[in-house]
């Protein structure tokens, strides 16, 4: 099951990265004299492009074969065993897995409404007490 990201968050990176590289290029063919900050916009743009593509692909988190993993670019990706999660916490609209070692912040608002509903089944289907899961007393846990 992919969760995944809002629309507003995906299309602001392909806004930015096509800004980016349009004024880079705007600048390469009006002007004379070129300058290294022309081609760092275009680097910038590039680099918003590709955040976008990652995004539209792998999507925020990926939840498969008993584990929730987090996608991130440039190949950096946070997973978690379902079953070794002991507590969640929700904070200022996050929610925080923990394990013994690890911890995964996952970020509500950049999640779409839908999916949304999804990850708040799966996560309050898990084994936890109570006092360790914020879905106790909102519907959500069985």
């Amino acid at each position: 099951m992919k969760i995944r990201f809002n629309k507003k968050t995906l299309y602001s990176n392909l806004a930015l990265g096509l800004l980016w590289t349009a004024l880079g290029i705007y600048n390469l063919i009006d002007d004379d004299n070129l300058r290294w900050s022309d081609y760092i916009l275009i680097g910038l743009g590039i680099l918003y492009i590709s955040h976008f593509l990652n995004d539209i692909i792998n999507q925020y988190l990926k939840i498969e074969g008993g584990t929730i993993k987090k996608n991130i670019l440039y190949g950096f990706v946070t997973k978690i065993d379902l079953v070794k999660i002991n507590s969640i916490e929700n904070s200022a609209g996050n929610y925080y897995l923990r394990t013994d070692s690890k911890k995964l912040k996952i970020k509500t608002d950049l999640i779409e409404h839908s999916s949304l509903l999804d990850l708040k089944n799966v996560l309050a289907n898990l084994d936890l007490t109570p006092e360790n899961t914020p879905f106790t007393n909102n519907g959500y846990h069985n």
